[in-house]
């Protein structure tokens, strides 16, 4: 069984644009279930941005609490220097690098090479010096990496109209 975590990007995305909370719970029951099977989650980092956003995304996360959101465990913080390792042994701009180093998408792969997980996110890859991607990241230290849609059709998720 694949662990997916999943990046801020895709929970933001997903509010803003195909799955609304208004006219797709579904998708955020399905993350919920997916999260009790324990294949779904994400980490403390993704949590607390979208809890800052003071929305309904907020709220949603507030109630998934530290369960869905994970605390970086003693597995991680040696994936942290690996993480590091590499973003600074690769040809990004000094300040690419020193942004990564401060904001979740670290955390995040560095928590999926831990746990051998894969990491959910919109991100795409890209060939610039100037910004670290999270696909690029995944790439380079072997961490698998997948859009929502390629994890929605993996797990088979269905959003079916009621009856």
């Amino acid at each position: 069984m694949t662990r997916y975590l999943i990046d801020s990007s895709v929970f933001i995305q997903a509010k803003n644009l195909h799955y609304g909370f208004d006219f797709c719970p579904a998708f955020w029951d399905w993350l919920v279930q997916q999260h009790d099977a324990g294949s779904v989650g994400s980490i403390e980092k993704v949590g607390d941005e979208l809890k800052a956003g003071q929305d309904v995304l907020a709220d949603w996360a507030v109630a998934r609490g530290a369960a869905f959101f994970a605390a970086p465990d003693t597995a991680v913080v040696p994936a942290l220097g690996q993480v590091s390792s590499w973003a600074n042994t690769q040809k990004y701009e000094p300040a690419a690098v020193a942004t990564f180093l401060q904001v979740a998408d670290y955390w995040l792969v560095a928590h999926a090479l831990a746990h051998r997980c894969a990491v959910v996110t919109n991100e795409v890859p890209a060939q610039t010096v100037k910004k670290i991607k999270i696909p690029n990241a995944c790439l380079g230290l072997g961490v698998q990496c997948v859009t929502p849609y390629e994890m929605l059709r993996r797990e088979r998720a269905k959003f079916v109209l009621g009856q």
